[in-house]
């Protein structure tokens, strides 16, 4: 029972955690397991496989780890770095922020490169900063790929390109948190080490899942790599990957029958029809934000998010009382302004398992709680815009051709 129910379903529009599908539930609806029995090294072995997938990558070693994005972080770094190590990071939105605290904490040089909030990482100043730096002190360039916090997807294959340009040996990591099963992502191509997402965003599953991604670069790091590392050492992995059982402690049962899940229905579908997919449900919001006579957060169109939507509010309304009247009066969940933007946007999610008429359903209850907060909107105008630019763009759903 919940502790508020309300009548018909919750309509949950944050940019994470996001709607979990059916079969996925229904996957995980199972008693626990031996995982030291056949069966469970047996699963873990083709998830492992097919996990790469969603990474586009070959060569690179996947790692399934029960914790967050956070989590996530914490093992990219630790297990190839040492304190005192030199790192660049972007400031660009709350969560980048996060993981420059974490960075810093953990007792890396980390050399911050801000950005208003709003725009993405400034790969200029990292182009000076990699010239500059003959003596290769620089061990690690740490980014995120789209930033939640501001609606801003940074350039990754621009990253790669600096680096090979002064041929600079730093290790390329990367959060893809809010972007990996969603926005084109290509491990191999862009020579990404490390890369890193959470359960719960674009896989639509539970949240409790860390899945990181080494290259081989990255796995001869952990070598020299003199950060103290425990629960999140690659090395207890690789250890119990060669003997065939995989785990060095307990997983989570129910998340690896649903990452199997999450999976087939992601294969099923085609990886790159699910980003064409987000690409659609993306533009069609801008499109009802531009319909309101509002402003998305991003401030170039070449940072736009395929994922989630910032959108600024007007100076005499508070976002957050849009975000609690959505979710008081409708059922409708948005994300709140965080940090340096609270009280000036609110985010609509758009990722995960979700289609064109989920997101209507959305923007018109975005509508409504727009009218009730004081703000003039038309009724209407921006599911119309959403759904004629949806009507014209949504091919036939590819396993029903």
């Amino acid at each position: 029972m919940d502790y508020v129910n309300g009548p018909g379903r919750n309509h949950l529009f944050v940019p994470g955690p996001v709607n979990i599908p059916d079969q996925v539930i229904r996957a995980m609806n199972r008693n626990n397991e031996d995982y030291r029995s056949p069966a469970v090294p047996a699963l873990t072995k083709i998830l492992l496989e097919d996990v790469k997938k969603i990474f586009k990558t070959t060569s690179g070693t996947p790692f399934l780890i029960p914790t967050t994005g956070t989590g996530a972080w914490e093992s990219a770094l630790t297990n190839t770095l040492s304190p005192g190590d030199r790192t660049v990071s972007f400031l660009i939105g709350q969560f980048s922020l996060l993981w420059i605290d974490q960075q810093q904490r953990l007792g890396f040089n980390v050399d911050v490169v801000e950005s208003d909030w709003g725009q993405g990482a400034n790969l200029d100043i990292l182009a000076s900063k990699i010239a500059a730096d003959t003596t290769h002190s620089i061990k690690a360039i740490c980014i995120v790929h789209n930033e939640t916090a501001t609606g801003v997807t940074n350039n990754l294959a621009t990253v790669r390109n600096i680096l090979d340009h002064y041929q600079h040996p730093a290790l390329f990591l990367v959060d893809g948190v809010s972007s990996i099963c969603a926005l084109d992502f290509r491990m191999d191509e862009w020579g990404i080490d490390v890369a890193l997402t959470g359960s719960q965003k674009a896989l639509s599953l539970p949240t409790g899942m860390g899945i990181v991604c080494a290259s081989p670069k990255a796995l001869e790091a952990t070598k020299t790599a003199k950060s103290v590392r425990v629960f999140f050492d690659w090395n207890d992995y690789l250890k119990f990957y060669k003997m065939g059982t995989y785990w060095p402690y307990t997983p989570s049962i129910q998340l690896l029958y649903g990452l199997r899940a999450a999976l087939d229905l992601i294969f099923e579908e085609g990886l790159d029809n699910v980003v064409a997919r987000h690409s659609r449900l993306g533009k069609a919001t801008r499109l009802a934000v531009e319909a309101w006579g509002l402003k998305n957060c991003t401030q170039k169109e070449e940072w736009v998010s395929d994922t989630v939507t910032a959108v600024v509010v007007p100076s005499y309304i508070d976002s957050s009382d849009i975000v609690r009247r959505a979710w008081k009066r409708y059922n409708l969940s948005l994300g709140l302004g965080l940090n340096k933007v609270a009280g000036k946007v609110f985010r609509i999610g758009h990722l995960g398992n979700l289609n064109e008429l989920q997101l209507l359903g959305c923007l018109a209850g975005v509508e409504m709680v727009l009218k009730d907060v004081g703000y003039p909107v038309k009724l209407g105008s921006g599911v119309a815009a959403a759904s004629g630019y949806l009507q014209n763009s949504t091919p036939l759903i590819p396993s029903r051709i």
